[in-house]
């Protein structure tokens, strides 16, 4: 009988019976929240799992379990260093990972900041779209030739890309009065939009990339939004919810990391390739603005855009000076 998936599916009931023994997998953001879980369910189907973080201490103690999990399941998992703030520091960890030269089957792009106060990357960039994007536009560049053919690229995005389409002629925000929300909806709109630019330039070789919202987590992303301003969104979402009979319920940190796992080792490549999936399921675009709510899984058209695509990755390019 086949497995059904949703809203509900932890990682554990995603990877029911899966065996990942001898894939490696390379996951961001592994010091807290749904990239440690991430990181656990993988190592724990028996994958060796490269988890990078910024704090290297701080990734050590919130990892524990994971090579618990990982030793008692023939699995392993080891910690690299990834500033994605700092593209000195990405492409130092991008350049020891092709010198080591083993491939991986799938990275998944996890790390992110939301809604923080303005301020700028070491290189200048405005926070989010710095860490959130350019950040994994370059490491994921770099180490894209590891990745074995059949292999994917998921991306972390969020239905937070509802807030905003990128803005490529003024990224920074040096002409336009600073949101933290829209400024979030930004960088999670480049994550899809990365994704689908990448896709098509992979595929042929069997690589596929993804996007995935991974749901509404009480984790430490919202770390930058006070109790008042979480409250007054939850708020906007029950309304918008209450014309479907339904009510705001957060995610459990293993149901908000199942897409994850679900797109990078589960999910039929086609079904998954470029495009945004939410719930275990790919979404599909909605058109009309109106017709959609805070926690449906459709996604915005202009994140999917192929044209939009091709203009951030060269927007992308311009900005850290690298050609891909």
């Amino acid at each position: 009988m086949t497995k059904v998936l949703g809203a509900t599916s932890t990682t554990d009931d995603v990877l029911e019976g899966i065996n990942l023994h001898g894939m490696r997998i390379l996951v961001t953001g592994v010091s807290a929240g749904i990239g440690v879980e991430t990181a656990r369910a993988l190592a724990a189907q028996g994958a060796h799992v490269v988890g990078a973080a910024r704090d290297l201490v701080k990734a050590e103690t919130a990892t524990a379990q994971v090579r618990k999990d990982a030793a008692a399941n023939g699995g392993s998992f080891e910690l690299a260093a990834l500033d994605l703030a700092n593209l000195k520091s990405v492409r130092a960890c991008a350049d020891s990972l092709v010198e080591k030269g083993q491939p991986f089957d799938a990275v998944i792009a996890n790390a992110g900041v939301m809604a923080t106060p303005f301020g700028r990357t070491v290189d200048g960039f405005e926070t989010q779209f710095g860490a959130n994007h350019l950040g994994h536009f370059v490491i994921v560049n770099r180490i894209a030739s590891l990745i074995r053919p059949g292999g994917r690229l998921i991306n972390l995005s969020s239905a937070g890309h509802r807030r905003a389409n990128v803005d490529l002629e003024d990224p920074n925000f040096e002409r336009t009065p600073y949101d933290p929300m829209v400024a979030y909806g930004r960088s999670k709109t480049a994550n899809i939009l990365f994704a689908v630019a990448f896709d098509q330039r992979h595929r042929g070789r069997g690589v596929r990339a993804a996007a995935v919202h991974p749901g509404a987590i009480h984790t430490e992303l919202g770390r930058h939004m006070d109790a008042s301003q979480m409250q007054a969104l939850i708020d906007r979402i029950n309304q918008q919810l209450a014309a479907e009979g339904r009510s705001f319920e957060w995610k459990t940190i293993p149901q908000g990391a199942a897409t994850s796992v679900w797109a990078a080792v589960v999910a039929p490549a086609e079904e998954i390739g470029g495009r945004y999936c939410s719930n275990c399921q790919a979404g599909q675009i909605v058109r009309n603005e109106t017709a959609i709510t805070a926690l449906s899984e459709g996604v915005l058209a202009y994140a999917l855009d192929p044209d939009n695509a091709e203009a951030l990755w060269k927007k992308s390019e311009e900005l850290v000076g690298e050609s891909f």
